[in-house]
Parts: C-alpha cells; structure tokens; sequence
C-alpha cells in the first residue's frame, strides 16, 4: 500500500536546525549585505564625482597654491627660523596634508544634507537595507579615499618644492594619521547634517569653524611662536595632534612610539600618547552621535 506525504511531515524535515549555524549564516547574510549597501552607496558617489569632479580638482589645486604662496610669503625668512636644518616647505607641509584632509572632512555632510533636502535620503530610510547605518559608512569611505588622493597630490607637490619625501613607512604613518584624523572629522560632520535643519546651517558652521582652527593649531607656526593662551588652545586641537607627527616624519626616518613629537605647555608627548589622543578623539565623536543617529534611522 503507498503511503502519502503530507506537507506537514514535510515541515520538519526541511526547516533548518539552529542547532547546526542557522545563527551564523544569519549573521554572515547580515554582514554580507551590509558590506553589499555599502558598496553600492559608495558607488553612488564616486559616480556623482565623476560627473562633477570639480570637487576633486579644486580639493588638490587649492593645496598646492597654499605651497606656493605661503612658501614664497617665507623665502626670505631668516635661516634656522622654524628650527635646525628646517626649511619652511618642510614645515608647512604638514599642515596642509592635514588641514585639507580636515577641511574636506568637515564638508562630509554636505552631501547628506542635500540628500535630506531634496528627499533621496527618505527613500533609503523606507528602503529595505539590513542596516542603515551604510548610508553613514559610505560617506565615511567617500571622504576617505578623496582625503587619500589630495594627500598623495600634496606630498609629490611640496617634495618638488623642497620639503623631500618620507620614507616608505613614514608615508604609511603619514596615510595613518590622516585616517584617523578624517574619521573623527567625518563622523562629526555626518552627526552635524542630521542634526541641523538645512545647509545653510551646515555651510556656516563650516565657515565658523575651519579657519579659526587653523590658525589655532600648529599648522602655519610653531607653539613657541604663540601667545601663551593661544598654545594652550591649539594643545587642545586634535589638528595639532595630526600636524607635528608628520612634520617630525619629515626631518626624521626613525619614528618610534616612544619618539617625543609635540611639546605642550604641560606635558611633552610621544607617537604613542599622539595615537592615543587621536583614537580618543575618534572614540568620542563616534560615541557622542550614536544616539542621534539611532533616533534619525529609527
């Protein structure tokens, strides 16, 4: 006699086991998708660039005419001015490595912002995405990336203006430093374009914020230069804390975590407090805006 199979004998016997990883290939389906929207998002705006790469071209000639007219501002100045066997490119280019990565960074919620606006940023909120914090993290590789670029343009720049080139793990810290850097910066200005009403908000606490932090930091002149409440504010600018790492690089091939690179007024600092601090600064901004990213992609 045949003997039928009913659905439900069936059910059991093709449902998964969770015993047997049906959390882990969940987890891996979680990771992989999470890894694909990003990918794609990133893909957005690389496109965008590509179509309007004005962006990327004034990014890497307003760099290099900073060389330019600051390094000619100082060709006269007296020898030994910014140190022992330091020449002023030497010296500033550091500070324009970092200060574009920085300025560029803080503009990483300008895109965002305008997505707001014009109202693509509320399809990717009712689009099924296992995570929308890949709206963030695309944005995040955008910049970094774009950062790398102007830094490779500005290091060949200023190495044909004098100010020689690293070695190869010096251009590797130096890469370092400024992902660290721009990742804080980012995150900050990310937090920013879901935080305010418009851009218009947005551009003015750009134009509020950039130049008074460079000029408050170590970027165009040493602390010792410095009125005494003025080194005591770019000690607490993390721009600092990214420029005299790279300046050191720039006059020394052997950097070491124990090597002394920054003298504050109270303390003198080596690589390895100087990572530390950036790290930190990276920590806390990621920290300060997760729960306003929760309640926006909730």
């Amino acid at each position: 006699m045949s003997q039928t199979i009913t659905p439900s004998k069936l059910e059991p016997a093709l449902a998964p086991n969770p015993a047997k990883g049906g959390q882990v290939n969940e987890s891996s389906n979680a990771i992989g998708e999470f890894v694909q929207e990003t990918l794609a998002l990133t893909k957005r705006l690389f496109i965008q660039l590509q179509r309007r790469p004005s962006t990327l071209i004034a990014g890497v000639i307003q760099p290099f005419m900073w060389l330019i007219l600051f390094g000619a501002l100082f060709y006269n100045a007296p020898g030994g001015l910014f140190g022992n066997d330091l020449n002023y490119a030497q010296f500033l280019a550091p500070g324009i490595i970092v200060f574009t990565a920085f300025s560029g960074a803080l503009n990483a919620g300008l895109p965002v912002m305008f997505d707001r606006e014009f109202g693509f940023l509320n399809r990717l909120l009712v689009a099924p995405l296992s995570t929308r914090y890949s709206i963030v993290a695309a944005s995040t590789i955008y910049i970094i990336a774009l950062s790398f670029i102007q830094t490779a343009v500005i290091v060949a720049a200023s190495a044909l203006l004098g100010a020689g080139l690293p070695s190869l793990a010096g251009l590797g810290t130096i890469a370092l430093i400024v992902f660290l850097i721009v990742l804080g910066v980012t995150a900050l200005s990310l937090g920013l374009a879901f935080a305010l009403p418009g851009h218009i908000e947005l551009i003015a606490v750009i134009f509020v914020t950039n130049l008074p932090l460079l000029f408050a930091s170590t970027a165009l002149a040493p602390l010792s230069f410095m009125a005494g409440w003025l080194q005591v504010v770019a000690s607490l600018n993390p721009l600092t804390y990214a420029i005299d790492p790279i300046r050191y690089l720039y006059l020394n091939n052997n950097l070491t975590l124990n090597s002394v690179v920054l003298q504050t007024p109270w303390a003198s600092l080596n690589f390895g407090s100087i990572l530390l601090v950036l790290i930190a600064f990276d920590a806390l901004v990621l920290l300060t805006i997760q729960p306003l990213l929760r309640r926006r992609f909730a």
